[in-house]
């Protein structure tokens, strides 16, 4: 018999995947150009070039057994570097290897430093709408989410009711920026009002309470709008980044976890979280990904960021044209739709019997809204067109 904690979380599997396999079985049946899968946010475009180059060069010239064997916990010391390096001409910090964990993505990341950071009962805010499975990597060590109300103006963070939750149980928050599911990003303006907010209840609770930033759409930002680096804004900042959408490496898990030195307790954190990456089973990321990433840490990815641009625009222009409301997303590459009824599952369910999937919102924290993502190729956008419009109709919009 499976474990008792296992029990509702396969009841509560992730709708998002829910949807995708949904999109399979519409596939067979009425063929995959057919069908307007919007559920997952797998990119659509190709892995640049450099990705494979680099994959062919490593295992011709590389020695195997460095390759495919096992290195630190915190990863190759020289990979690690590089992505310092990389962080800090970009950003103006001043990273070395010793603040770098590589980790088997985001995800991988997010667990270690729960891992690291959690005792059972503790909590941890974030602002909703979130990723759902912040939920699930909280609870897996005994924490609580608490989630912050949404601000359904402009998802951004509500910061009034944020200041309220906040109290002596509160070990963490997380922020995802841009975010997913609405494409919004926190500007400036709003990272310093966050940091404000916190640097007060550290000092009022006499606490460390630390932020924890998930930024895998870090790139994947439109109009010339700029992604602030949040460690420069807040001493207790703890970045976790992933190459899955900005390389288009979603199977292939790899990331890193940035742990400043000017965190309290810095170097019990860093050797924590190494010791956390191993005992959580990951051991270490994978090591040929890590010699990858060394490879393509400046390979131009504007080309694709364009190809979502080209999709965001003409999807946003064309729903609400039909009368669809929604918030202009700024990055990452989803659309958050008002569904027309209160319950959005009933607007999902209506645009399934258009062949359109979108994935309900009730997962990320905001009931009476539907997430699109548009991570597809553009002939998909297009010929989804008609379809919204038909869906459109049916609801009077």
């Amino acid at each position: 018999m499976i474990a008792d904690s296992m029990v509702s979380l396969v009841k509560g599997s992730s709708v998002i995947r829910a949807m995708f396999e949904e999109g399979n079985r519409l596939a067979k049946i009425y063929g995959r150009e057919n069908v307007y899968d919007f559920s997952l946010g797998n990119p659509n475009v190709p892995a640049p070039k450099e990705v494979n180059e680099a994959i062919k060069e490593i295992v011709d010239n590389e020695e195997s057994t460095f390759v495919h064997g096992y290195m630190s916990n915190a990863g190759y010391e020289d990979v690690r570097e590089g992505i310092a390096s990389s962080i800090n001409k970009k950003y103006d910090t001043h990273f070395n290897a010793s603040n770098i964990i590589m980790t088997v993505g985001a995800a991988g990341g997010l667990n270690s430093i729960l891992k690291t950071l959690l005792n059972p009962g503790d909590e941890v805010l974030c602002f909703a709408p979130f990723f759902s499975e912040y939920r699930n990597y909280v609870s897996n060590f005994g924490g609580k989410l608490v989630v912050v109300p949404a601000n359904t103006v402009d998802f951004n963070p509500n910061f009034e009711e944020f200041e309220k939750l906040i109290n002596a149980k509160t070990k963490a928050v997380i922020i995802n920026n841009p975010n997913n599911p609405t494409g919004v990003i926190y500007s400036e303006a709003t990272i310093k009002k966050l940091a404000e907010i916190l640097e007060n209840k550290q000092k009022e609770l006499a606490t460390s309470i630390y932020l924890i930033s998930d930024e895998p759409y870090r790139e994947l930002a439109y109009d010339g709008i700029e992604v602030p680096y949040l460690t420069k804004y807040y001493k207790n900042t703890i970045v976790g980044y992933s190459y899955s959408k900005s390389l288009s490496l979603p199977g292939e898990r790899i990331g890193y976890l940035v742990l400043p030195d000017e965190l309290d307790d810095a170097n019990d954190i860093k050797t924590a979280a190494a010791v956390a990456t191993r005992i959580l089973g990951f051991v270490n990321a994978p090591s040929l990904l890590q010699r990858v990433i060394l490879k393509t840490l400046d390979v131009d990815i504007s080309e694709n960021i364009a190809v979502y641009d080209k999709n965001r625009k003409t999807l946003y222009e064309a729903l609400t044209k039909y009368g669809f409301d929604c918030v202009k997303p700024e990055g990452a590459f989803y659309l958050f739709v008002k569904s027309p009824t209160e319950d959005e599952m009933e607007f999902c369910n209506a645009a399934k019997k258009h062949n359109i999937l979108m994935v309900p919102a009730t997962s990320f924290g905001c009931k009476g809204y539907v997430r699109i993502a548009y991570c597809v190729s553009y002939e998909t956008i297009v010929n989804s067109l008609s379809h919204f419009e038909e869906l459109a109709k049916e609801f009077n919009l």
